[in-house]
């Protein structure tokens, strides 16, 4: 089974994420909660891990984590490893209690930082448990707000240093910036992954690409390198499609923004730079493509068409 590559290396950002196999509970009350965020802790003093972000679910859990000592491996074993056999210990049972690896998508810091942030906080809202990110007690949320007294080991710093220069006014601003945002409405930063690995600009990706990907990957890795090495630019991929399309401008124009949002790297601003429109309008042509993909054959085919043509 493919899987997605590992790229570590020292002052790396990663959004990690791990569910409980089957979709099961991993979290079934407050000592569960607390023994799990004593890992975390345990992670930064003996692996030098920085904790951002954190948002403990039912099923499964959201970190923001940057890795000074380029461990990321290391760091995940003992946080995962050490939960897994405390929870085994608890219940007496035996066998995985996380599906498969953890997820973990490498991010350009500077960036999406500030976005993830928010995304994440905002995860048990958009799960419907609490109405409010505040209401919520088992994320780092209330502690970027002001409104609890944060771990010593959260290292609030970096996203706090983009909302001001003193504690309150970063507190005050940053509740503002994750609630005046409708959730439903609010767009995932992970519409913008490459190879289910990279968030970031396409400098980025280059940059990650050059340093990191000339050896050979393990085989099951191959499948994401190769989606890295063969990202078409934006140009080539208007070329196709205009060429399939000759006599429906308004659905090139969609197929554009798809392709473009799915195979490129770019940004949504940058794709719609380039095409004489807003960010909204990729993400809803693209929506709209996502939609006939699913209702037409000939849609389908002439995708394919398109993909074939541009080697992907």
């Amino acid at each position: 089974m493919a899987r997605s590559l590992r790229i570590e290396y020292p002052g790396a950002f990663y959004h990690v994420t791990s569910r409980g196999n089957e979709r099961k509970e991993i979290f079934r009350n407050r000592g569960d909660r607390e023994q799990f965020l004593s890992y975390l802790e345990s992670a930064t003093v003996r692996y030098g891990a920085r904790i951002h972000v954190y948002c403990l679910m039912s099923n499964h859990f959201h970190l923001l984590m940057e890795t000074p000592h380029g461990n990321l491996s290391q760091i995940m074993k003992h946080v995962n490893g050490a939960y897994t056999s405390y929870f085994n210990s608890k219940r007496q049972r035996a066998g995985h209690l996380l599906q498969g690896r953890y997820k973990a998508i490498l991010v350009e810091k500077d960036e999406y930082a500030q976005e993830l942030s928010r995304y994440i906080h905002l995860n048990p809202v958009r799960a419907k448990m609490v109405e409010k990110p505040d209401q919520y007690e088992w994320s780092s949320y209330r502690a970027y707000a002001g409104l609890a007294v944060a771990p010593p080991w959260l290292y609030r710093e970096l996203i706090h240093s983009f909302f001001g220069s003193d504690e309150s006014t970063s507190h005050k601003m940053y509740r503002s910036f994750v609630e005046e945002v409708v959730v439903g409405l609010c767009p995932s930063p992970f519409d913008n992954v490459v190879a289910s690995t990279l968030l970031g600009s396409e400098s980025f990706v280059e940059w990650v690409r050059e340093r990191f990907l000339k050896e050979t990957p393990k085989d099951r890795e191959l499948p994401a390198l190769r989606q890295l090495a063969d990202k078409p630019t934006l140009e080539a991929i208007r070329r196709a499609v205009e060429g399939l399309c000759l006599n429906d401008r308004a659905k090139a124009r969609r197929l554009a923004m798809y392709l473009s949002r799915h195979h490129t790297g770019l940004k949504l601003r940058e794709i719609g730079a380039e095409l004489g429109v807003g960010e909204s309008a990729v993400t809803q042509a693209s929506r709209r493509v996502a939609d006939e993909l699913r209702g037409s054959e000939s849609m389908r085919k002439c995708v394919d068409q398109i993909r074939v043509k541009l080697g992907l």
